[in-house]
């Protein structure tokens, strides 16, 4: 079973090799690697270049943000299942792939799985400064403002060939979207309880009071877009983040 794993990067030096290390140390080897770079000029390209056949595919052109180099990565993958690296975060662990693929392997009705993530400071990504832990997936959830951590669902290909991408009409709340869109059509996943993922803090939508006020209006429109709820399952869901910062990893 081949996995595509797609990191979108632009103007990332100080992290993006840490990215890339995280997906080569993996101990399962059936990875296709992706890399969408939106064209940039920092030395990214030079860094992630230097890594010659490791990568599988590089692409580095100007973009319309993020969510269309996630659609660029989807139309150039080719493995039974997609995963996304952000050009900021890692794998928990070198073995994380190959729990994830073992869950696949077990269950041939998967259409995906997703797990825990951890926050971590840029600095030093040992630390934990915020736990993400998620449960196991109901429908009536979404209504109540959960979700699983976008970086942590891993969904086979024929997901995307189904439902479609992401909707570029988002700038910050595509992934949302697109959960919404998915988990609500009544796809099968699975939970898998340990941490997947380690992402460091200051990420998009929450760098500026302005991205997230654009990040709850985004919320809004895509609960009210996929009918699942209102401005209730909203308040219900920013309220739900409070605990992660609390509840550690035990």
């Amino acid at each position: 079973m081949k996995i595509s794993i797609i990191t979108v990067v632009w103007n990332n030096k100080e992290t993006i090799r840490d990215a890339i290390d995280s997906v080569l140390s993996q101990t399962y080897k059936n990875i296709e690697y992706i890399i969408v770079d939106g064209a940039s000029s920092d030395g990214t390209v030079e860094i992630v270049q230097s890594y010659g056949n490791k990568i599988s595919t590089f692409v580095s052109e100007k973009d319309k943000g993020i969510y269309d180099g996630l659609n660029k990565g989807l139309s150039l993958a080719t493995g039974d299942l997609i995963a996304f690296l952000h050009s900021d975060d890692l794998y928990a662990n070198s073995n994380s792939i190959e729990e994830i693929i073992k869950q696949f392997e077990s269950d041939d009705n998967l259409d995906g799985v997703y797990g825990d993530l951890i926050y971590t400071p840029k600095s030093d990504t040992s630390k934990v400064l915020r736990y993400w832990k998620s449960k196991d997936f109901e429908s009536s959830l979404l209504k109540q403002g959960w979700m699983p951590a976008h970086p942590t669902l891993i969904l086979k290909k024929e997901v995307y060939e189904k439902y479609g991408n992401f909707d570029l009409s988002f700038k910050i709340a595509g992934d949302y979207d697109f959960m919404l869109r998915v988990l609500s059509a009544g796809i099968t996943v699975k939970y898998i309880p340990q941490v997947l993922y380690k992402m460091r803090v200051g990420g998009e939508s929450n760098k500026s009071l302005k991205n997230i006020m654009l990040k709850s209006q985004e919320d809004l429109r895509a609960l009210r877009k996929n009918g699942v709820g209102g401005i209730y399952s909203l308040i219900i869901k920013n309220i739900s983040k409070i605990k992660q910062f609390i509840k550690k990893e035990n």
